[in-house]
C-alpha cells in the first residue's frame, strides 16, 4: 500500500515538473522566440515614453510656444505649431528604439526591426520639413520683389512635393527597394501616360505662364471674352477657380486663361465713360456749342473726372444720325470702383439732361420716322383735321 502511495506520488511530481517545463517553455519562447517577459518588459518602456511624450508636450512644447509668442514676429509662432506634432512623435520613436533594444531580438526580426526604427524616423524628418515650408515661405519677402507673391507660393508648394517624392524614395530604400530600377522600369509606364496627359502638362505651363507674366493674381476682377468674369480666387496647377458675380464658383483651365485675351479690370488707373448723345435737329449751332461747352465746364471743374490732360477727353458733335445729332462723350473718371463709378454716371447724366434742357433750351431726339405721301388713292376717306391743325400732305 505504502508502495502505491510513493508510486502515485512520484507520477504527480514528474506531471507537474513536464507541465511546469511546457509554461516555463512557452514564456521564454514567447511571440516569435522573444521572451514573454521581455515583451512586457518592452511594452512598459514604451508605455513610459507616451508618458514622457504628454509631459513633454504639457510642459516643454508649452514653454517654446510661450517663447516665440512673446516676439515681435508671428513668423516663429507659425514654424513652432507647424514643428509641434513631429516633435511630439520624437518620444515615439525612442520608445521604439529603446523597447526593441530591450528585446534582444535575432538576427532576422532585428533587421525588420530596424527598418521599422529608420523608417519612423525618416518619416518624422521629412513630416517635420513638409510642415515647416508654408511658415518659412514668409520670410522669403525678397523673392516677392522678384517674381511674385503667387509665384513664390506655387514655388513652396512644389518643394512640398518634392519633399514627399524624395521622403518616399527613402523609405523605399530603407526597405530595400532600389528607386532607380523602379523609375526605369516606370518610364514606358510613365511615356503612356505623359501622351493621355498633355492637357494636364499644357494647363500646368499655362498656370506659370500666368504667373510669369503677371497677368492677373488672387483677388483681381477679370474678364474673359465668351468665358467668365469675375474675382480671381485661386490660380492652381490645373485650373484657375474665378468666382462671378452672382457666386457661382467657375474652374478655367489655365491653357484657355493663357491663350485669351484677358481684361484685368482691377489694375485700370481710371475708368471710362463713353457715350453718344443725340439732340432734335431743330437744334441751331448756338445751342449745339452751350452743350458742348458746358459739358467740358463740369468734366474739367469736378474732381471725381480725371483731367483731360492725363487722359483723352472729348466732347464734340460727332455725327448727323437718323434722327438726332449727336454728341460724343469720353471721358475717364478717377476711380476704379465699380459702385463710386455709377455714382459718377448717374449725376454726371443729370447734369447732361439739366444742360440740354434748360442752359440749351433744346431737347433730346428719339428714334422716329417721317412718312411724306405724295399722293392718296381716289376711294381713300377724307382725313379729318381737327380745328387749328394744318393737314399734312
Amino acid at each position: 500500500m505504502t508502495d502505491h502511495n510513493t508510486l502515485e506520488q512520484t507520477l504527480s511530481t514528474e506531471k507537474f515538473g513536464e507541465f511546469w517545463a511546457e509554461v516555463v517553455g512557452v514564456w521564454e519562447y514567447g511571440f516569435m522566440g522573444v521572451d514573454i517577459g521581455h515583451i512586457i518588459v518592452g511594452v512598459l518602456i514604451f508605455a513610459a515614453f507616451l508618458l514622457i511624450r504628454g509631459l513633454f508636450s504639457k510642459y516643454v512644447l508649452h514653454k517654446l510656444h510661450g517663447w516665440a509668442s512673446r516676439t515681435d514676429t508671428d513668423v516663429d509662432d507659425k514654424v513652432v505649431d507647424a514643428l509641434i506634432p513631429p516633435i511630439r512623435f520624437v518620444p515615439v520613436v525612442l520608445g521604439v528604439f529603446f523597447a526593441g533594444q530591450y528585446l534582444a531580438l535575432d538576427e532576422h526580426l532585428a533587421l525588420f526591426f530596424g527598418r521599422l526604427l529608420r523608417t519612423l524616423i525618416a518619416y518624422t524628418i521629412f513630416w517635420g520639413l513638409y510642415r515647416v515650408l508654408v511658415p518659412l515661405s514668409r520670410l522669403i519677402r525678397g523673392l516677392e520683389k522678384l517674381l511674385t507673391p503667387l509665384m513664390v507660393q506655387w514655388m513652396f508648394r512644389v518643394m512640398r512635393v518634392v519633399v514627399v517624392v524624395v521622403g518616399g524614395a527613402v523609405i523605399l530604400e530603407i526597405w530595400g527597394i532600389a528607386v532607380a530600377p523602379l523609375l526605369a522600369g516606370l518610364g514606358l509606364f510613365g511615356a503612356a501616360v505623359a501622351l493621355g496627359a498633355q492637357d494636364l502638362f499644357k494647363n500646368l505651363i499655362g498656370g506659370l505662364t500666368i504667373i510669369a507674366e503677371k497677368r492677373f493674381q488672387p483677388g483681381e476682377w477679370i474678364k474673359v471674352d465668351g468665358v467668365v468674369e469675375g474675382t480671381v480666387e485661386d490660380i492652381g496647377f490645373r485650373s484657375t477657380k474665378i468666382r462671378r458675380f452672382d457666386k457661382a464658383p467657375v474652374h478655367v483651365p489655365n491653357s484657355q486663361l493663357s491663350d485669351a485675351a484677358v481684361t484685368n479690370f482691377t489694375r485700370m488707373t481710371h475708368r471710362r465713360i463713353k457715350w453718344t448723345i443725340g439732340v432734335v435737329y431743330g437744334t441751331n449751332v448756338d445751342q449745339l456749342k452751350i452743350i458742348r461747352d458746358e459739358i467740358m465746364k463740369y468734366i474739367k471743374e469736378n474732381g471725381a473726372f480725371a483731367s483731360p490732360d492725363e487722359v483723352s477727353t472729348f466732347v464734340r458733335v460727332d455725327s448727323f444720325g437718323a434722327s438726332s445729332i449727336d454728341f460724343l462723350v469720353y471721358c475717364f473718371t478717377k476711380t476704379t470702383v465699380w459702385g463710386e463709378w455709377l455714382e459718377i454716371k448717374e449725376a454726371f447724366a443729370h447734369e447732361i439732361k439739366d444742360i440740354v434742357e434748360n442752359r440749351a433750351g433744346t431737347s433730346f431726339a428719339f428714334p422716329s420716322t417721317s412718312l411724306y405721301v405724295e399722293q392718296w388713292p381716289d376711294d381713300t376717306p377724307e382725313m379729318f383735321v381737327p380745328p387749328g391743325e394744318k393737314k399734312r400732305a
